[in-house]
């Protein structure tokens, strides 16, 4: 047998690639985040430096969400967040969400041909919040070795449910005292001590720590704290963990032993764990001087807000009502262990669904069918009071509504109106496969999350209106199909922005002129609105109609026309436009460009290239200028594309890198069908399906 290891496979490169980073960068910890693209969503995939719980609630980020890791995908570069006050600044909605003093790094995790998703640094409180040229580039170097380990890998490595967690090896700087006259000393200590790794498990805890926590040593050794006592696994408590996780400061919490016996839980964090001293609460007196319960009240006070808080700032970032049906899903059926889901909307005295999760979709239609009388149904009474009706199993709900049929198998029920502005816009039903008694603490969360909740809807669904309204109007705006001409190959995209109302000012068109001469267009109007749609329609019928009125083959006749025309307007923004008339018979192309990008040429056996265009002015700003033409020959399988400059602006980086990038990527298409190549451009230039700008592009190929 061969004296070396068994070789690590791919996910232990992985963590080892991992474990490096953060060795190499001094981080506190780390995780590394794998980009779902079906669900444009960043997943953890494996972590060190801590437990996964602390880290739960940013497991699944979505591309589109505002926080470090998304933005750093989205935009292809380094993210920098120095402080708690950069946290605030930059991101406003994500710091409702993440309260702790720290300073973090997120980077593009760039492999060969795609991104593999984010490399996420976090280091304690105490360093400086500026970052050194020496440290990006340790950073950037982590971050390319482990999108080599993921590139080696081959296959697209799986999306976890849950994140692996891989300890941090830290070698002890001094030799440690002897282990016994360590434990007597603790002994001695009144308070009761106890020590967790990075991963939250116990590895040390004194006897009189097993006698305040009424657990034996068995119990805890080797486990995760809040997994051996699920008391301390309460929100303020696990919010102080994370406070102590991220922040690198000690922090303190008060935790209830049930039943009514408190105590004071101080966590002191350092580079291999946190150490713990548990004593009874000082204000233990004061505590049974009043009722129990109006202590445990607060405590449970604080983990409702931190939960609501939590909730209304993802809600906050929800755009369509997709977003939202989404949300509730991912978020809110996992908080309070719900395992159903029905998202309706009242519409003309009807139920509508809109989104659903537990039940068969046969059973959704049948529930639109119901009546909405308050006297019959729970979703009719929450709607006309306004009141939400929990039932802990099924008994309770056929004692209150015995006409209500039995559709499922679901045996307790959360009925939630969605009410906004004093009138009912729907119900959220929450269900549960066992029966389920509804805590205080559950329906005093429950009932103002409903209230958010409707707020988010009622906003997504007039962005849905608008988003509808103003893409049926591009669509019309823009060709169904561009003409058939013999002799040449076509491909055509238009891809909207990522962010807004999916609609903005970029065009393009083919106008047949004769059997072998045809005018291609491309432009550009100023704005991502409605009134930049409607300004493209209007400057694409102009240029038609000048087109085919004669000038069509003299470019520069048709922009100084269209100029003309545009001015007397007075459209109020820029608008640039490249003008390409092709002979096919010559196969020669004349050119004249008003403001817009040069178009890129790729000729078989030479290398790709943008064409020498002199620039005139944009149209319709009242500069009336003569527009240049270039002409040139362009031969049987030649590739011209014209294009707009969302395909080629890339914040952070030089246009001129970035348009040879994608003229590099044009020639390694070649030899592929056009649409193959097109496809192929927009993947170059948007790997993750995110653009800040809306990109229409054109690819014209003489055939022989």
């Amino acid at each position: 047998m061969s004296g070396r290891g068994k070789q690590p496979d791919a996910a232990g490169l992985l963590d080892e690639a991992l474990v490096r980073a953060v060795h190499r960068t001094g981080a506190s910890g780390g995780s590394v985040y794998l980009l779902d693209q079906e669900e444009q969503t960043l997943v953890t995939a494996v972590m060190c430096g801590g437990p996964a719980e602390v880290t739960e609630p940013w497991w699944r980020l979505a591309v589109s969400r505002q926080s470090p890791a998304p933005q750093a995908v989205r935009e292809d570069r380094l993210v920098w967040v120095g402080s708690q006050e950069d946290m605030a600044r930059q991101y406003p909605r994500g710091a409702a969400t993440f309260p702790h003093r720290t300073t973090m790094a997120c980077t593009p995790l760039r492999g060969v041909h795609r991104c593999w998703g984010a490399l996420s640094l976090s280091w304690h409180v105490g360093r400086s919040s500026r970052i050194t040229r020496r440290e990006r580039g340790q950073i950037l170097f982590s971050a390319r070795r482990i999108a080599r380990v993921l590139d080696e890998a081959g296959d697209r490595p799986e999306i976890p449910d849950r994140p692996r967690v891989v300890p941090v090896h830290l070698a002890a700087a001094e030799p440690v005292q002897p282990a016994l006259a360590a434990a007597d000393l603790v002994e001695r200590l009144p308070e009761g001590v106890l020590a967790m790794d990075r991963t939250g498990r116990v590895t040390f805890v004194s006897n009189t720590a097993v006698d305040l926590l009424g657990r034996t040593h068995e119990q805890l050794l080797g486990r995760v704290l809040w997994e051996a006592v699920p008391w301390l696994g309460t929100g303020a408590c696990m919010e102080t963990y994370r406070a102590a996780w991220f922040s690198g400061e000690p922090v303190a919490c008060t935790a209830e032993r049930p039943p009514g016996r408190w105590l004071d839980i101080r966590l002191y964090p350092d580079a291999g764990g946190i150490s713990v001293l548990i004593a009874p609460s000082r204000t233990a007196d004061a505590a049974q001087r009043r009722p129990v319960g109006a202590a445990a009240e607060s405590a449970a006070a604080a983990g409702r807000i931190h939960q609501l808080m939590h909730l209304a700032a993802a809600l906050t970032e929800t755009v369509s009502v997709q977003d939202v049906v989404d949300l509730i899903e991912e978020l809110v059926l996992p908080t309070f262990g719900a395992d159903g889901l029905i998202m309706a909307t009242a519409e003309a005295g009807r139920l509508v669904s809109i989104g659903s999760l537990g039940y068969d979709p046969a059973l959704i239609d049948q529930l639109e069918g119901l009546p909405m009388d308050a006297d019959t149904t729970p979703v009719g009474h929450a709607l006309a009071t306004g009141a939400p009706s929990f039932f802990a199993n099924r008994a309770e709900l056929s004692h209150g509504y015995p006409d209500t049929p039995q559709l499922s198998d679901k045996q307790a029920w959360a009925f939630l109106p969605l009410i906004t502005s004093g009138r009912p816009i729907g119900c959220c039903v929450l269900a549960y496969s066992r029966p389920h008694d509804f805590s205080v603490d559950e329906r005093a969360t429950l009932t103002p999350l409903a209230s958010l909740i409707a707020q988010a809807l009622d906003r997504a669904r007039l962005y849905d209106a608008k988003h509808n309204l103003a893409h049926a109007l591009q669509k019309r705006l823009l060709p169904r199909a561009l003409p058939t001409v013999a002799g040449l190959n076509v491909a055509a995209r238009y891809l909207p922005t990522s962010h807004g109302l999916d609609i903005g000012g970029d065009f393009y068109d083919l106008v047949r002129l004769t059997d072998t001469t045809v005018a291609a267009v491309i432009g550009d109007v100023q704005g991502h609105d409605v009134t930049a749609a409607a300004l493209m329609g209007q400057v694409r019928t102009v240029i038609h109609s000048h087109a085919t009125s004669g000038a069509g083959a003299y470019p520069d006749e048709v922009l100084g026309r269209t100029n003309r025309d545009l001015t007397d307007m007075d459209p109020g923004r820029f608008i640039t436009c490249l003008y390409a008339h092709l002979d096919l018979a010559s196969r020669r192309i004349t050119l004249a460009s008003a403001g817009h990008p040069p178009p890129l040429l790729h000729r078989p056996g030479h290398r790709a290239g943008t064409v020498d265009v002199d620039p005139g002015p944009p149209l319709g700003i009242g500069f009336d200028a003569p527009y240049e033409v270039t002409t040139l020959s362009v031969p049987a399988g030649a590739v011209l594309a014209l294009y707009t400059d969302g395909l080629v602006e890339t914040s952070g980086t030089d246009i001129d890198e970035t348009t040879a990038d994608i003229a590099r990527a044009l020639a390694d298409a070649s030899g592929l069908p056009l649409h193959h190549v097109i496809d192929s451009l927009v993947q170059h230039a948007c790997p993750t399906g995110q653009h800040a700008d809306d990109i229409a592009l054109l690819l014209l190929q003489p055939t022989a």
